[in-house]
């Protein structure tokens, strides 16, 4: 199979509530290009400890943080960002504001593709109308979706994220990290991109580093 090779990664860090150095350690070992990072820091001094997320894995901000709502990617320096966006889910009273982070990238010998992160509502009324506005927004170009749906891969939101898309709906679960039970985060990449290896990581070291385990594809991107 031919194409382009980008490591991407999915992570619920949890605010970084949890054993950091676990967590940026892992980060480190995983070595991915794109970290698609739900619960980023979203409030008191949000610019300087995303900055700092970055600076020890290794990586730079791209987009998000608090005006993508806690939604954030970082990449490596292999990885050109070309421009980025951030969208807000309607706010239902009384429930968290939620939304959605873009980023158009680039890497060598590829032409240009789009990640997007969210991170969609504990409320199953909620999932479903903020998936469809996510799924809305998405880019006529490849494009590879990350997200912690709050639901598994039967849920109606998950399906409709999936739909159109390649992705792994096996039954691995991803939370709690410690002793994981449910399927709740996914990765998902457009027609035109390959996935060649799909993995949950499930190590002692994730155990400790969040709440969550992250999500490790490894892709091809259509070359340029």
């Amino acid at each position: 199979m031919s194409g382009v090779p980008l490591r991407v990664v999915s992570y619920n860090v949890h605010g970084m509530r949890d054993d950091r150095p676990a967590l940026v350690g892992l980060i480190r070992e995983l070595a991915p290009d794109v970290l698609v990072v739900q619960e980023a820091p979203r409030r008191f001094r949000w610019r300087d400890r995303c900055a700092s997320l970055a600076a020890d894995a290794g990586l730079v901000v791209a987009a998000g943080g608090l005006p993508a709502l806690g939604n954030l990617l970082l990449v490596s320096l292999r990885v050109a960002v070309h421009r980025t966006w951030c969208l807000r889910y309607p706010l239902t009273p009384g429930r968290h504001m939620r939304g959605a982070v873009f980023a158009e990238l680039s890497v060598r010998d590829a032409g240009r593709f789009v990640v997007t992160g969210s991170h969609l509502a504990t409320d199953p009324a909620e999932r479903p109308v903020q998936a469809a506005r996510w799924k809305s927004e998405m880019p006529d170009l490849p494009f590879i979706v990350a997200a912690d749906l709050n639901e598994g891969p039967g849920g109606s939101a998950w399906r409709m994220v999936a739909d159109g898309l390649t992705g792994d709906d096996r039954d691995v679960p991803t939370f709690p990290a410690v002793l994981p039970q449910r399927r709740i985060d996914g990765l998902f990449v457009s027609p035109g991109i390959a996935i060649e290896r799909y993995e949950i990581i499930g190590s002692d070291l994730a155990r400790r580093a969040s709440d969550h385990l992250p999500v490790v594809a490894d892709l091809l991107l259509p070359s340029a």
